[in-house]
Order: C-alpha cells, then sequence, then structure tokens
C-alpha cells in the first residue's frame, strides 16, 4: 500500500504529539523536536534519573527536553541542562537522529556539552531528577543485563563515548 498523507485523519492533538491514521492504515505520531545533552566528567557520563509513566519505573537517561517553538536547538539545550542539572558548558550539536521512525518523526539533536559549569535553571514541576555518573560500560552492562532502564539517546551517547576511547 502506497503511503498518500493527504488521506489523513487526525485521531488526536496534544501538546507534545499529534496522532494521525493515514490511508485507513498507518499510525503516525507527529512529536516535537528535542535535544538530549552528552556531558562527562572524570570519565564518566552524566545521566538524570526520573520516574517514567509509560514504563511505571525509573530510567537513566541522558538530560534532554523538547524544542521549544522559535527556539533554537543550542537555546533548547542550554535551557533543558540548566533546569534539569543546573549546569552549563560549551554546546555543540554532534548529529542527529530519529527515535523510532517506523511510526513517529520525533528528531534528536544530540548535542556535546564541555567545559561544565554551574548554571540556573527552573525545573519543570512535573519533574523529580537526580543525577548521576557511570562509566558508558557500566550503562551499558545495566542496560545489558536487565538492571537498569535506559533511554535509546543514553545508549547511543554511551556507544559514542566509547568509540571516542572513554
Amino acid at each position: 500500500m502506497k503511503h498518500n498523507p493527504q488521506n489523513r485523519q487526525t485521531i488526536y492533538t496534544g501538546r507534545v504529539l499529534n496522532l494521525h491514521l493515514d490511508n485507513d492504515y498507518w499510525e503516525i505520531i507527529e512529536h516535537k523536536p528535542a535535544v538530549a545533552i552528552l556531558a562527562t566528567q572524570d570519565q564518566k557520563m552524566l545521566l538524570v534519573r526520573q520516574y517514567r509513566a509509560p514504563l511505571q519505573a525509573y530510567t537513566l537517561e541522558i538530560p534532554a527536553g523538547l524544542i521549544e517553538p522559535g527556539e533554537d536547538i543550542l537555546e533548547a539545550a542550554a535551557r533543558e541542562f540548566a533546569e534539569e542539572c543546573m549546569l552549563g558548558g560549551d554546546l555543540s550539536l554532534l548529529t542527529s537522529f530519529y527515535v523510532s521512525p517506523g511510526f513517529c518523526d520525533e528528531l534528536v539533536h544530540l548535542i556535546r556539552a564541555e567545559n561544565l559549569r554551574p548554571a540556573y535553571g527552573i525545573p519543570d514541576d512535573d519533574e523529580e531528577i537526580s543525577l548521576e555518573f557511570l562509566s558508558p560500560k557500566e550503562l551499558l552492562e545495566g542496560a545489558k543485563n536487565g538492571s537498569l532502564k535506559v533511554s535509546a539517546p543514553a545508549i547511543s551517547a554511551a556507544y559514542l563515548l566509547l568509540s571516542e576511547g572513554l
């Protein structure tokens, strides 16, 4: 069946995502773009632990968040990093990738944070976040043996760090 987006029915419109049904077949999620921040200190990755309702569990992730309308990618990364970690740094875009392109258009921009320093941010009311530092190998081992629930950007960041010799 060939995809024809002109035969699209909107099922749900929300603040983070929209759900569409194309050709009475494809369920498509239209998702706001996001940033994810890769920061290291003392040969370890900075991770945030937070409760995720869809999993009914705590996950380990790299700091991340949505890009607000009209906001530049690096501005969004600086804001999210300050809100979640009370940190700032020299930020640069590493790469961008789609998380689940089979049904969702969410684009995540992976940002490197270097020369970390304190920064002021106002945490979101609905987030309770704690910071943790793990080596990339510790994160990957925990994901592999099931002791950690880990996000896709965190896994990607861990492999990137290993490829760089960290």
